[in-house]
């Protein structure tokens, strides 16, 4: 086994992921305190080739020293936009046919190894603050919750741990 060369990776260029055909996924991220954690996701929104991700709230956006630490240039080819507060970001993503689900710990939630989603399906995630997570007021607007089965004490892992978790089972088909 050997690693494989950045020529033998065929990645693609700025030009060609912003004309590639995307996942219709779209991250929500609600009020992040942490910029790295932004760069984080917009990475691995990236890999995945995602819709987009809405910037929501105090959330920061690009260009930030932060951000583009952890992104790695992401922030420039995954599209993104940012709304005053979650609740313009629900509205639009219903108008857009989008089912939105809040990935957070809660009554009636779905353990992400039991959500029924089907490949092509226009879903958004929304991932809230590190320390409150996802706004009340924001999953009552949600289909649903999507839960991470944890059995640590912590029950909690760092938001872009978790998105990477829940968009890799969204996307591996």
């Amino acid at each position: 086994m050997r690693k494989l060369s950045m020529d033998e990776l065929n990645r693609l260029t700025v030009a060609e992921f912003k004309q590639s055909k995307k996942i219709p996924v779209i991250v929500v991220l609600e009020n992040i305190r942490s910029a790295y954690n932004v760069g984080s996701v917009f990475r691995t929104a990236d890999a995945f080739l995602l819709e987009a991700i809405y910037i929501c709230g105090y959330t920061c956006t690009p260009p930030h020293k932060e951000i583009k630490k952890t992104a790695l240039g992401a922030e420039d080819t995954v599209a993104w936009k940012h709304f005053k507060n979650t609740n313009l970001a629900i509205h639009e993503l219903h108008e857009l046919g989008y089912t939105v689900y809040a990935v957070e710990q809660a009554e009636g939630s779905t353990l992400l190894n039991k959500v029924d989603y089907k490949t092509g399906d226009k879903v958004a995630v929304i991932f809230g603050n590190e320390v409150t997570g996802v706004e009340q007021s924001t999953i009552k607007q949600c289909a649903g919750c999507i839960e991470i089965p944890q059995a640590g004490m912590k029950h909690s892992l760092n938001i872009a741990t978790a998105a990477g978790v829940v968009l890799w089972e969204l996307v591996r088909g």
